[in-house]
C-alpha cells in the first residue's frame, strides 16, 4: 500500500490472478460439497409437523429441545411464539412414523417435563409444498440474476454486466457451498439471506462501477488497470465502513438473536464479506478480461438544431 498525495495507492489488480485461483478454489470446494452431500434443507422445504404448545409460566427453550432430543426428535426446531410461555415447535418428518403419531410422542415427551403443556394447534406441512418452495426460491434468484445482468447492460455497458452477474453467483454458490459443507439447516430464513446477499454485492458493485465510467471519463492517462485500480482506491473507505458497520449488526443477531436466527445471520455474515471480496476483485477482474475501454464508456458528440456540438 502507498500514499500518493494523501490518497490511497493500493495495487489491487496485481493480485487478481491469485484472487481468482482463490476464488476457484473456493467455488470447487462448494461445488462439490453441494454435489456430494447437499444442502441440509429445513423443515419448510421437506415438510414435516409444527406444533404451538403453551406454558403455564415463563419457560427456556434450551431444556425443550433436550427432552425433544431425548424423545428421539433430534434437530427438532423450538423458537418462542408471542410470549415466553407459548412455543413453537417444527419436528422432521420420520419415514416410519405418520404425521400424527410424531405430534402425539413429542407432546407426551414435553408433558413428561411439565404436565402443564397446553396443546394449542398442530399443522402439517407435507413433502409436496416443500418442493414448490424449493422451486420457487430457485426461480427467485435466477429470475433476481436475469434483471441484474439487463439493468447492468442498460445503465453501464454490457461489458460489465457480466462481470456483475459473475460476482453474485460468485458469492451465492460460496454460501451455499458453507452450508453444504457444515450441514447446517437450509430454510426459508436463508433463501431470505441468499436474495439480501444478492442486493448487498450488487449495490457495493455498481459503487465500484459508476466510480470506474465516471473515471474512464475522466482520467485521459492510464490503462484501464490503472484506471480500475483509481477507482477501488476511491471506493475502498466506502466500502469497508459500510460492510463493517454491516458486520456489527449481524454478529450481535448471531451472538444474541438466538438458535432461531443463528442461521439467517450466518449466511448474512458470510455473504457480506464474499461480497466485500468480489466487488473487488471479481466483478473489476471480470470486467478487465471483457476488455472494456475508454472508447465503450466515452460520451458521443451530437449536433443539436442550432448546430452547436453537444454532449449527450
Amino acid at each position: 500500500m502507498q500514499l500518493l498525495k494523501g490518497k490511497l495507492a493500493i495495487d489491487f489488480m496485481s493480485k487478481r490472478r491469485i484472487a481468482m485461483v482463490f476464488s476457484a478454489i473456493l467455488l470447487a470446494i462448494a461445488l462439490f460439497a453441494l454435489i456430494t452431500r447437499g444442502l441440509n434443507f429445513g423443515i419448510d422445504f421437506t415438510g414435516g409437523t409444527l406444533i404451538e404448545v403453551g406454558y403455564p409460566q415463563a419457560v427456556e427453550l434450551e431444556p425443550i429441545r433436550n427432552v425433544l432430543a431425548t424423545s428421539g426428535f433430534d434437530g427438532a426446531q423450538v423458537q418462542h411464539f408471542g410470549t415466553s410461555r407459548d412455543v413453537l415447535v417444527r419436528i422432521a418428518p420420520q419415514a416410519e412414523k405418520e404425521s400424527a403419531q410424531l405430534s402425539e410422542e413429542a407432546l407426551a415427551g414435553l408433558r413428561q417435563q411439565n404436565a402443564g403443556v397446553e396443546m394449542r394447534r398442530i399443522e402439517f406441512v407435507g413433502p409436496q409444498v416443500g418442493e414448490e418452495l424449493t422451486e420457487q426460491g430457485a426461480l427467485a434468484m435466477i429470475y433476481a440474476l436475469v434483471g441484474i445482468l439487463i439493468y447492468i447492460m442498460v445503465r453501464f455497458q454490457w461489458r460489465f454486466a457480466p462481470g456483475a452477474v459473475i460476482a453474485l453467483v460468485h458469492d451465492v454458490l460460496i454460501v451455499l457451498g458453507f452450508f453444504a459443507v457444515f450441514q447446517f439447516d437450509f430454510n426459508l430464513t436463508v433463501l431470505a439471506a441468499l436474495l439480501a446477499v444478492i442486493g448487498y454485492s450488487l449495490n457495493d458493485t455498481i459503487v465500484v462501477f459508476d466510480r470506474i465510467r465516471e473515471n474512464f471519463r475522466k482520467m485521459r492517462k492510464g490503462t484501464p488497470v490503472d484506471i480500475v485500480n483509481t477507482s477501488l482506491n476511491q471506493t475502498i473507505s466506502r466500502t469497508l465502513m459500510t460492510s463493517i458497520t454491516t458486520l456489527l449488526v449481524l454478529i450481535s443477531l448471531f451472538v444474541f438473536g438466538g438458535e432461531v436466527i443463528h442461521a439467517f445471520s450466518l449466511a448474512l455474515i458470510l455473504g457480506v464479506v464474499v461480497g466485500t471480496y468480489s466487488s473487488i476483485y471479481v466483478a473489476s477482474t471480470a470486467t478487465l478480461a471483457l476488455g472494456v475501454t475508454k472508447a465503450d464508456l466515452m460520451q458521443t458528440k451530437v449536433e443539436s438544431k442550432e448546430g452547436d456540438g453537444s454532449m449527450v
